[in-house]
C-alpha cells in the first residue's frame, strides 16, 4: 500500500492527529508565555502547572467537539447560494460549540483542581462567558476555513475521474480509458490498470497501480457498467479486476481473502462468493 493509499484509508484519523499536535503546540506555547509574564517581577501569582491545566482542558475540550463540528461541515458544504441561511446555520453551530466549550473545559478544570485539593473559580460568568465566545466563534471560522482550504486542495491533488462518454444515457459500452482531471489538467486512465473499486459514499474509489481516483457514481452501477471489463463483486463495499488476482483463499467461516498481485487483499464475503468463483469456471 503506497504512502497516499495509505492516508487516504485514515485521513481523518491523521487529520485528527495533526489538529491534536497543532493543539498541544499552541496550547503550551500559550501556558508557558502566561508563566514567564507573570514571573517577571519574581512573584507569581498562581502555580507553574495551573496555566497548562487552563491551556490543555480547553484543548481537550475543542478537540472533543470539533469531530461533530466537521460532521456538520460535511453535511452541509459551503455554497454561494442561500448565504443567509447558511450564514445563521453557523452562527447557532458556532455559539453551540462555545457553549458546549466552555461547560466542558469548566468542568475539567475543576476536576484537576479537585485533585490537587484545591478550588477552581471560572469569575463572573457573564464576562468570562462574553471571553471565551470570542476566542471560541474565531476559532470555529480559523477551523472551518483550514476545513474549506483542505477540501479544495485535498480534491485537486487526488483528480475525479470520469468514464469518457458517459454524458449519454444510453451509452453501453464501457470505454477502454477513464478521463481524469487533476490540477487543471487531464489523464487517461487505462481501465485494465485499475485493481479495485471500493465504494465510498456518493463516490466510488478506483485503486489504480497505487493511486486512488473517485468518481461520482453509484457502486452497483459502476461494477454493472465493468463487467465486460472483467470486474466482479466479492463485499457490498468492493469490486475485483480478476486480471488482478493473485491467488484466493478461504476460510472455515466461508468468507474468503483475494490477494493482488500488488499485494493488496480484498474480502470475498460468502454473499458474493458462489457467484465470484462462477467466473473461473
Amino acid at each position: 500500500m503506497t504512502i497516499f493509499e495509505r492516508f487516504d484509508k485514515h485521513k481523518n484519523r491523521y487529520l485528527f492527529l495533526l489538529v491534536a499536535t497543532y493543539q498541544l503546540i499552541n496550547n503550551t506555547i500559550n501556558a508557558s508565555s502566561d508563566w514567564m509574564e507573570t514571573t517577571r517581577d519574581g512573584s507569581p501569582e498562581f502555580s507553574i502547572i495551573e496555566p497548562f491545566i487552563w491551556e490543555y482542558t480547553s484543548a481537550i475540550s475543542t478537540l472533543m467537539l470539533l469531530p461533530l463540528v466537521v460532521i456538520f461541515w460535511q453535511r452541509t458544504p459551503l455554497l454561494f447560494t442561500h448565504l443567509k441561511t447558511q450564514l445563521v446555520k453557523h452562527i447557532l453551530v458556532a455559539s453551540s460549540f462555545s457553549v458546549l466549550h466552555v461547560c466542558i473545559m469548566v468542568w475539567l478544570r475543576e476536576f484537576s483542581y479537585w485533585l490537587m485539593n484545591s478550588n477552581y473559580d471560572f469569575g463572573p460568568i457573564f464576562r468570562e462567558f462574553l471571553y471565551e465566545y470570542r476566542k471560541d466563534v474565531w476559532g470555529y471560522v480559523f477551523f472551518f476555513g483550514l476545513y474549506q482550504v483542505y477540501r479544495f486542495v485535498y480534491s485537486r491533488l487526488k483528480g475525479e475521474a470520469n468514464l469518457i462518454g458517459a454524458e449519454s444515457a444510453q451509452t453501453v459500452e464501457t470505454p477502454a480509458h477513464l478521463l481524469v482531471k487533476k490540477l487543471d489538467r487531464e489523464f487517461l486512465v487505462k481501465v485494465a490498470d485499475i485493481e479495485w473499486l471500493e465504494a465510498a459514499g456518493n463516490y466510488v474509489n478506483l485503486h489504480s497501480t497505487g493511486r486512488i481516483y473517485p468518481i461520482r457514481t453509484t457502486f452497483t452501477d459502476l461494477t454493472k457498467r465493468l463487467k465486460d471489463k472483467g470486474f466482479y463483486r466479492t463485499h457490498r463495499s468492493y469490486a475485483v479486476n480478476i486480471n488482478a488476482i493473485d491467488n484466493i483463499s478461504y476460510q472455515p467461516s466461508g468468507d474468503g481473502k483475494i490477494q493482488l498481485k500488488n499485494g493488496h487483499t480484498i474480502t470475498l464475503s460468502r454473499r458474493y462468493k458462489d457467484e465470484f468463483k462462477q467466473q473461473f469456471e
